[in-house]
Order: structure tokens, then sequence, then C-alpha cells
């Protein structure tokens, strides 16, 4: 059971000194409540005019999906939560183009859904709205992934939370523990995971179409943005109507500047997890998943252009899960790539690919996935088709029965939907196996920052052995007003 303690909550910047001392209060309430146990909310019996009430965490970029996927699968968006108050925006000078570009999708979330209370701190709204809502999306910066989640289920609330799941390893974890603790539906936010062309290729391997697996090789083409700085760039003045106190939230101050929000903090490990966080979570899901690999046992990664606070331009990891036979490649980024200050911008260079005796000519330029069996390879793109070489492999080959639940309309919104509703057992990325799956994913990150060394991983322990100067990446501190206890 997880324990939060929090200080300093709510920053009432929108309310009247009123408002803001009686929802804080509401607030304190909520979490000392939650320090000695869950609040279990009874289970909604829904009937044929009943909707879902959502809470959407996060309006801009992904989050204007991920609401808009919820309300098609069904549900209605009660409260929306963003740091940035459109009408103070307006009224502000920004002089940044790309400021105001994304945050026309914050304006036109709260005037597509005009009915729903809008908030600049998740926790004011998980707190005020309490049984008004059923379910959050959860569409950060991945620093506040876990917090949002944490709370949510907490309260009761299903939660779908974007990918990564968490920051850290020890977040991953403790939602894994907390979802199977509270029964609340989950769902991270890897798409293609409810496509029926991923649900059959996992049958397919698992009946044995390429015979026994020894190899994955997995790549992306990112970053698409700036990695490999050394310092922060200049600081900019706060636009009007972002709360960057509370865009930092649990992670180390770093001074506002356009170049780090609203996009590039993927490349920053204090708030993102690189290429790497981004992409793992779609393009090694299916490899993970057909092969049940678990944790692996040890990790490597040779990279480039990494520093103490940027992820690296490129990178090879291996993950070498011992106990199933098999070894993981992942590459990312491109090679001859250059970060330049000037300007801060990502000079590109070639793609980072497996080897041409993987690929056998196979142009897969963005991303992809080949999986190599003593029989042969399967070769996978996450959005579109899958093929195996040589295609005589089907030959006598008995087509497996599907025994993967499909989802409906292949759609991950709906499955959770239906997850909540009681019309499937649950969504198959929830987080009994997103939470593991993640996890294995930073530990890349992990390795990341440690390249060259092979990390030798206790995942009972949740240690690197013989590595206790590791322990503070595997489960990070938090800012004052964020502590928590566990």
């Amino acid at each position: 059971m997880v324990a939060c303690h929090y200080s300093g909550m709510i920053s009432p910047s929108s309310k009247t000194p009123s408002e803001g001392s009686s929802t804080r209060r509401r607030f304190v309430k909520t979490a000392a409540a939650s320090a000695f146990g869950f609040q279990f909310v009874p289970s909604h019996v829904w009937g044929a005019n009943s909707r879902i009430q959502l809470g959407g965490i996060g309006t801009g970029g992904k989050g204007k999906a991920d609401i808009s996927g919820a309300v098609a699968a069904g549900m209605h968006p009660t409260a929306i939560v963003d740091i940035v108050d459109v009408e103070k925006l307006e009224s502000g000078k920004v002089d940044s183009g790309s400021i105001r570009s994304r945050m026309k999708s914050i304006s036109e979330a709260r005037s597509k859904y005009p009915d729903a209370k809008f908030y600049t701190d998740y926790r004011e709204m998980i707190a005020d709205m309490g049984d008004k809502i059923d379910a959050v999306t959860v569409s950060t910066p991945d620093h506040h992934h876990f917090h949002a989640s944490m709370l949510a289920m907490k309260a009761g609330k299903h939660v779908y939370c974007q990918k990564p799941l968490t920051h850290s390893i020890w977040e991953a974890r403790t939602l894994t523990a907390l979802a199977a603790e509270t029964g609340v539906k989950t769902q991270m936010g890897n798409q293609a995971h409810a496509n029926d062309h991923m649900r059959r290729a996992v049958e397919l391997i698992r009946a044995g179409i390429l015979g026994e697996v020894k190899e994955v090789h997995t790549w992306t083409n990112r970053p698409i943005w700036p990695q490999g700085f050394e310092t922060a760039p200049e600081a900019d003045p706060v636009p009007a109507g972002i709360d960057w106190e509370q865009w930092i939230g649990p992670a180390p101050w770093v001074d506002y500047s356009a170049k780090i929000a609203p996009f590039a903090w993927r490349g920053w490990w204090d708030y993102g997890t690189g290429a790497l966080g981004d992409m793992a979570c779609h393009i090694m899901d299916m490899p993970y998943w057909a092969l049940d690999l678990g944790a692996p046992t040890t990790i490597e990664a040779t990279e480039n252009g990494g520093t103490d606070i940027s992820a690296p331009i490129n990178s090879n990891i291996t993950y070498d899960f011992a106990d199933k036979g098999v070894k993981l490649h992942w590459y990312d980024g491109q090679i001859g790539a250059e970060f330049h200050r000037d300007g801060w911008r990502f000079v590109p260079g070639e793609f980072n690919r497996p080897p041409e005796s993987i690929l056998e000519g196979v142009d897969y330029r963005k991303y992809g996935s080949v999986v190599v069996g003593e029989r042969g390879k399967m070769y996978f793109a996450r959005k579109s088709d899958w093929f195996v070489k040589p295609a005589h492999l089907f030959d006598g080959f008995a087509s497996p029965e599907i025994t993967v639940p499909r989802a409906r309309d292949e759609n991950n919104y709906k499955e959770w939907a239906d997850a909540i509703e009681g019309k499937v057992e649950r969504g198959q990325s929830d987080f009994a196996h997103s939470g593991p799956f993640t996890e294995t994913v930073l530990l890349g990150c992990l390795a990341q920052r440690n390249p060259g060394d092979t990390l030798k991983w206790d995942a009972e322990s949740m240690s690197v052995k013989d590595r206790p100067d590791l322990d503070p990446l595997v489960r990070r501190d938090y800012r004052a007003g964020w502590k928590v206890n566990a």
C-alpha cells in the first residue's frame, strides 16, 4: 500500500482566497485519509443511458487525442486540466509563435467541452470532483504520470495513462501494485496494442511459426527533438497564463524556456525519458508480449551524446532475458547527428538501424521490429503489417486459434471503456502488463546513463547488483510538496 503525504499542495491562483482555501482543506482531508488506506468507491452499475464521467488531465498534444478518443468511446468530459489558463494566455504578450500554436489545442478543448469544469492542478480536480468523475486520462509530460495516476487510483478512479507509464522504475512497480489492490480498470496509451494485426502476430509467435526465438531487434527514428545538451537553455519570461510551478511539479526546478516546453522536454532526464521512453512502449510491445519476456537479467548500452541532464543523440541497447534465452536489441537516433546549441536545434544524420544481416533489405524507415527464430524471421510494423521470411514458413503450419481477446473496433479507448463497464474482463495493455513492460523499457534508460557498464538487474529487490549508486535513479526523489512515502 502506498501512503501519500503532500505539503504545499494546491496553487489556488485561479481561485479567490476563500475558494482556494476551501478546496485546499478538502484535498488535505482526502490526502490524510489516503495515508491510512484506500477510499474504495462502490461499483457503478452501468445502465443503458449512463455514461462514464471523465476527467481529462492534459489537453494539448496527446491530451487532445486522448480526451477525444475517450469521448468517442462513450465517455462524457466532466472536468479538464491543464497548466495553461487560456484567458490569461490570450491577455498576455507571448512572443513565441510555437507556444501560441501549441496552446491552441488547449483553447479548443475548453471551447469543445464548455460544460467541463476547468482546473490548472490535477490534485485540485481529483479532490474537488469527488464522485462526479469515474475515470481519468493522464496525458502529461512523463514526470507527472505517476502522481496523477496514483492519486486518481487512490480516489477509486479508472486510469488511462500515456506511455511510458511512469518516469522511474519504482513508480511503475508501485502503480502496478496499486492497480491490483484497488481493482480499478487501467490502460496505457500504446494504441497499437489494440490492433488485430498485433494480436495475431502474438498468437503466431506463441504457436511456433518461427520456432524457438533467440533474438529481437527494434528501432526508431527518434529523437526528433534536441538531445545531448550539457546545460539548460537561457531562461525566458514565463508567458502569462502558464503555471510553470505546476508544470515542474515533482521534478527538479529549471527556469522556464520555450526550448523546454511545450515540446522539447522529452530530451531532459528530469522530465522525459528520451527516444527510448517515447517510442519503446510502442515498438518493443509486440515481441515483449508475444514472448512473455518479463524482467531482463542484464542490460548494456553504448551511446553517443548523452549527458548528465540529457538523453543521448543515438544509442544501442542490449537486454538479456537469460531465463527466456532471448536477447532484445534496441537502436535509436541517428549516426552522425549533432546537437547545435546555437538555435537549440538537432542536426540529423543517418538512421541507426540493425545490421543488413537482420534487415535483409527491408526498409521500415521510422520504426520497426524483427523477431528472429530458428526457422525464420517476422518483420513487424506496429501500425500497418507484418510478414515472415521465408514465406514457406506457413506451408503445413496449423493456423492457431484466436487466443488473445480482440478490442472493440481495434480501439484501446473502447477496450478501456468496455473494461470499466464490465463488458470485458480487462484491457490487454492494463497496468498488469504495461507496468512490468515499462520497468523493462526504463532499465534501458538506466543503461543509457551508464554507457559501457553491464547492469545486473535484481527484479525482486528492484536494484542493480553491486551498484547502490544507481538506487536514486531507480526511485527518484521529489520536490518539497510532492513527496511520497511508501
